[in-house]
């Protein structure tokens, strides 16, 4: 992680739990056009959307830890 604030690390983890919820609502709209045309092409960028939520949920996590660390320590950079 490069040196940012807490308030970067916060704002950078809740830009990635948007895309997280992005990458989730795609999922769940190729899940249902799969379901209706059984076309394989849509389970398959199911699951790639479904990988992009995982990547985008540790980053999240990974920003709030280092948020949460960086508030502690009280430099504040």
């Amino acid at each position: 992680m490069s040196d940012k604030s807490t308030a970067e690390n916060m704002l950078d983890a809740a830009k990635a739990k948007v895309n997280e919820g992005a990458d989730r609502l795609r999922e769940a709209g190729h899940n249902v056009a799969h379901a209706v045309t059984g076309d394989a092409h849509h389970k398959a960028e199911a699951l790639e959307d479904r990988a992009k939520a995982e990547v985008h949920n540790r980053e999240a996590n990974a920003e709030y830890t280092e948020g949460k660390r960086e508030a502690k320590d009280g430099d504040g950079h």
